[in-house]
């Protein structure tokens, strides 16, 4: 699983990357991130999903913060929970600055996390994290526009399967706009690092 999650996280990069960016317009003067700069993609604009309060939740409410988007399930064994464990270190190290971060876990899996189950789970990593859960269709339809795969790996039982997908966070800036794919196994401390650059770009 996670060897499977990190080749598809390594593909996607790539893709990403050799998908190009605009390098001209606001973003012209680029600050050295840690993680594969997507500035100016034409993909992940919106999110359109429920929470689990049932609430609809978009990217344009969470202006003003910094916004990371991650795709998983809740029995993950490795790259979820590192994920999110990761992104909720680096808003501790940010002292005052990590409330200006705002956690959004996206449900591949939502015949089995119920509203109770995400509400339960993400918990562990923080008392503001986000979680959204959408049907099948929807989440389908959302994955691809973020330019995530994910796709069931069935088990000993039917409710048994697991989920191969997408092992890497999106960054959306504090005005909603995608500016980077952080790759699973970079570790806090480079995502520490790209954040501070976004923060301190949202101070100028």
């Amino acid at each position: 699983m996670r060897r499977r999650a990190w080749l598809v996280s390594a593909a996607l990069a790539g893709a990403i990357g050799l998908s190009g960016c605009d390098r001209s317009g606001p973003f012209s003067a680029k600050p050295s991130f840690k993680g594969v700069d997507i500035t100016g993609a034409d993909y992940a604009r919106e999110l359109g999903l429920p929470d689990v309060e049932g609430r609809v939740r978009s990217l344009g409410e969470f202006r003003g913060k910094l916004t990371v988007v991650f795709f998983g399930f809740t029995q993950c064994p490795d790259v979820c929970p590192t994920t999110l464990a990761e992104i909720a270190q680096v808003r501790q190290s940010l002292g005052a600055d990590g409330a200006f971060i705002q956690t959004v876990f996206v449900t591949i899996d939502p015949a089995r996390d119920t509203a109770e189950v995400l509400k339960a789970y993400v918990a562990s990593f923080g008392d503001d994290v986000i979680a959204l859960r959408g049907s099948e269709e929807q989440t389908r339809e959302l994955a691809k526009s973020f330019k995530v795969f994910y796709a069931r790996v069935p088990g000993k039982t039917e409710s048994s399967y697991t989920m191969d997908h997408t092992a890497g966070a999106y960054v959306f800036d504090s005005q909603g706009r995608v500016r980077l794919f952080t790759r699973y196994g970079t570790g806090a401390e480079a995502l520490a690092h790209d954040l501070k650059l976004l923060l301190a770009e949202a101070a100028d």
